[in-house]
């Protein structure tokens, strides 16, 4: 009966060992290889970038991005310019992150304005009532909005547009992975009145032109959570590190084979008794 105790025993740590290597393996396999682009414990702020040779405009987490241009650019003597660039985060987000209740999103966004975009009833001035938009910057994770900020200060010329969005009771603060992608929209619609008369010698008016920066000059700073990098968090636990038995790969098969060999240990001592 002491050989069948033994054995019991024996089985029961065997079954312990794929287990333990299963648990590895899953969690190699959950966790994104290092890739700057996606946001870190060091750099939790998001960039925006763009590409005229495939009209793409795309973000993340790394500042400098060789395939971008340095400036968007669009301009017209006459007529509408409608901005409405979408900067979703590419590669999508891999990692879980937990927003700060108590900290804010800033934003920062180098934009270049000339001509009208200011809805009124003036005639000499190119926009009407309903016809032009002044710059609006909405933040989303996935399909749920962040924050959103209007801008009634720009001046023709260079502006640096900042703005704070706040934690709201009902903001999404909790983005896991790629069903809360980031993406940046920027909107706006100008009009450039200019026309040239006296048989091309005289022009009234004013062109419109419409530029941002990309890369540095134009980003949002996410408040993320330091409690966000913690493994356990990444695993699926709460933000303070604590979760239930089920979270932890294996655990109920571990407790059972360890109930099974002190069954068949009791039972064996108990037949040789």
């Amino acid at each position: 009966m002491r050989k069948v105790a033994c054995l019991a025993v024996f089985m029961a740590l065997m079954m312990l060992v794929p287990v333990q290597a299963g648990e590895n393996v899953s969690i190699q396999q959950s966790q994104p290889q290092d890739d700057n682009r996606q946001p870190s414990e060091e750099n939790k702020t998001l960039y925006m970038f763009w590409n005229d040779s495939n009209t793409n405009a795309w973000s993340h987490f790394q500042k400098v991005d060789n395939s971008s241009l340095e400036v968007y650019s669009e301009e017209v003597e006459n007529g509408l310019i409608d901005i409405d660039l979408r900067f979703g985060m590419e590669p999508t987000l891999a990692k879980r992150l937990y927003m700060d209740p108590d900290g804010l999103f800033r934003g920062s966004f180098n934009i270049y304005v000339e001509g009208d975009w200011t809805n009124d009833n003036e005639q000499n001035t190119a926009c009407g009532q309903n016809d032009c938009e002044e710059l609006n910057i909405t933040l989303y994770a996935g399909p749920n909005v962040i924050g959103e900020h209007h801008e009634t200060g720009l001046v023709v010329g260079d502006n640096t547009v900042t703005f704070n969005l706040v934690i709201e009771e009902e903001t999404i603060i909790d983005w896991n992975g790629d069903q809360f992608n980031p993406e940046v929209r920027v909107k706006m619609k100008l009009r450039g009145n200019r026309q040239t008369t006296n048989f091309g010698f005289t022009q009234q008016g004013e062109p419109a032109k419409f530029e941002m920066s990309m890369g540095e000059q134009s980003y949002v700073e996410l408040p993320v959570d330091d409690a966000s990098w913690e493994e356990a968090f990444q695993e699926g636990g709460d933000i303070d590190g604590s979760g239930s038995s089920e979270d932890t790969p294996g655990f109920t098969l571990v407790v059972a084979s360890a109930a099974i060999a002190m069954a068949a240990f009791v039972n064996a001592r108990r037949d040789e008794e």
